[in-house]
């Protein structure tokens, strides 16, 4: 089979495509066909080396998402899978082998049915970035009627929180860093957009807040962003954090108390499965109902897997960046 790989750390330039061997079947797997891999930052951090790989590692297979069908299934798991539409999630997380292949092996319970009027394309923008936004929004229970700010509204994840919160009765406002970006949250349903590069974040918040601040925010970075809560927050306030650039955060400690404000740290890949379960069937019927639209920058073909590492790395992609296999 075709697969893209990388045997050492680096820029996108150490991706190749080679032949491999079909994937053997374990216990409790799939095997899945293949139609479309999605690129995520986090996969493209781990092929520059800032993040950690398991050791022992000769080769990487990257990407944690993609969409395909199930062409065989391992000890325990029912045949009658076989033939399915499937959309993957955290795939090489822990492993080697990801979704850059013709073929890859999956978890069973990480193949997620894929409803038959969504294409392998937009499945492929799932995993990760989707799990992620739907944990951000959901985690600190109902936000009806509530004021959401989400930080980073033109990201995969960003873009899709929008979605999420405007589907469960949330105003939404989203901070960007350009005009294109803009039109790109405003897409996604975003009440009110702030170009934070232009625009006083903490300012434009307290005028669209008449003051309160939001009720829950969704952060991208905490470690460029944990200065400004405080200012940001209404009392009693929540905040989802699932991404930070740098190990370490200076918080605003008083004002934080002062405020009783909340934090919900996650990491993705490791949600407990009661939560990943309650992810897919909520999000199967937000899909099932059009009140969720993946939103595609680029398709590209598996050859060109360095360009489409090098679209994330660089940030010029506005939306998902995804393979066709």
């Amino acid at each position: 089979m075709k697969a893209a790989v990388y045997t050492e750390t680096g820029p996108a330039d150490v991706l190749k495509i080679i032949d491999l061997p079909k994937p053997e079947l374990g216990e409790g797997q799939v095997l899945v066909r293949i139609h479309a891999s999605g690129v995520n930052p986090s996969d493209t951090k781990t092929r520059s080396g800032a993040f950690p790989l398991p050791d022992g590692w000769d080769r990487i297979v990257p990407h944690n998402d993609g969409a395909g069908v199930i062409e065989a299934v391992g000890l325990g798991v029912p045949d009658s899978r076989i033939g399915e539409r499937v959309w993957l999630h955290t795939t090489q997380w822990g492993g080697y082998d990801g979704t850059a292949a013709e073929y890859a092996l999956a978890r069973a319970d990480r193949a997620i049915r894929l409803l038959d009027t969504v294409s392998f394309e937009a499945g492929a923008t799932f995993g990760v970035p989707l799990l992620t936004a739907w944990n951000a929004v959901t985690m600190n229970g109902s936000v009806e009627g509530k004021t959401l700010l989400v930080q980073g509204g033109a990201g995969a994840v960003g873009n899709y929180a929008i979605q999420i919160a405007k589907a469960k009765g949330a105003r939404v406002i989203a901070t960007v860093s350009s005009e294109a970006k803009a039109d790109a949250a405003r897409s996604a349903g975003a009440d009110m957009v702030i170009d934070y590069r232009t625009e006083d974040v903490a300012t434009r918040v307290a005028e669209q807040t008449s003051g309160a601040g939001v009720d829950h925010l969704i952060e991208v970075n905490l470690s460029a962003n944990a200065q400004k809560l405080g200012d940001l927050m209404a009392p009693m306030g929540f905040v989802a954090v699932y991404g930070s650039d740098e190990l370490t955060a200076e918080m605003p400690a008083i004002l934080s108390l002062v405020k009783q404000l909340s934090f919900g740290f996650f990491l993705v890949y490791d949600l407990p499965r009661e939560t990943l379960d309650r992810a897919t069937e909520d999000l199967t019927t937000l899909l099932a109902d059009s009140r969720i639209e993946p939103f595609i920058a680029e398709t590209l073909p598996l050859e060109n897997v360095a360009e489409a590492h090098r679209l994330v790395d660089d940030g010029r992609a506005i939306g998902n960046v995804v393979l066709r296999v």
